[in-house]
């Protein structure tokens, strides 16, 4: 009688003294990233598929976010930022001052991209053909057709903040500026859906179209980098 009084005691105690988040799902994020209670992005992903068990959204098709494993409570990849963002802080300068001009002829790194990727023939502001004003650009996050070069946007598609806090702050300044002023980082967008986007990598943000791609395009970055 006294064991079965003590048995159901201790039941009860460990009804009442279980973590705050035992009972939460776990979220499948759009991107199909699954994010377990208590772990970095957790709160931040507001639209997902909830699943029981981490086990139950990874057979869904889902995965872990990088550098977690199944026995892991906590992404690797917070602490290593936190003790990235400790030893200095972002600034865009540590990128370079803006866009490069490599070869000296006028057309910076944003100018060549607006050229490279225009489906038209593009215009320039005068015969020094320095800074283009017109040409036709179809944007990767919306689809959307653009033709006025001042609306247009040249992002980073692995965001420069993004790339500090994930391993750029250990590279050197010429690495870093080659990385803001790689093509393969590069897409000309609208300026409102860059601005909406920010520094946020692909666990809270992914464009209105072409995510596939665009999360494609991102992990390319990241592997060429190595970024963590």
């Amino acid at each position: 009688m006294q064991f079965m009084k003590t048995l159901l005691t201790s039941v009860i105690l460990l009804c009442l003294f279980q973590p705050a988040w035992a009972d939460q799902p776990v979220k499948k994020s759009k991107s199909s990233i699954c994010h377990r209670p208590n772990t970095e992005f957790y709160s931040r992903t507001k639209n997902f598929t909830a699943y029981e068990t981490i086990e139950a959204c990874l057979a869904s098709g889902g995965r872990l976010p990088k550098g977690q494993s199944l026995s892991s409570s906590q992404s690797p990849s917070k602490s290593t930022t936190s003790s990235y963002s400790k030893a200095a802080k972002y600034s865009r300068d540590k990128f370079g001052h803006g866009w490069d001009d490599e070869d000296r002829d006028c057309q910076n790194t944003r100018q060549e991209v607006l050229i490279s990727m225009s489906t038209n023939p593009v215009r320039f502001a005068d015969d020094r053909q320095c800074r283009v004003t017109f040409g036709r650009w179809i944007s990767m996050y919306s689809g959307e057709v653009l033709f006025d070069a001042s609306k247009v946007d040249i992002d980073h598609v692995v965001p420069l903040k993004w790339a500090w806090e994930h391993g750029a702050q250990s590279w050197s300044k010429a690495k870093r500026e080659q990385f803001a002023n790689d093509p393969i980082n590069l897409v000309a967008v609208e300026a409102s859906l860059n601005r909406q986007k920010g520094a946020k990598g692909l666990e809270e943000w992914l464009p209105p179209k072409n995510q596939e791609q665009y999360k494609a395009r991102f992990q390319r970055v990241v592997l060429k980098y190595d970024l963590k």
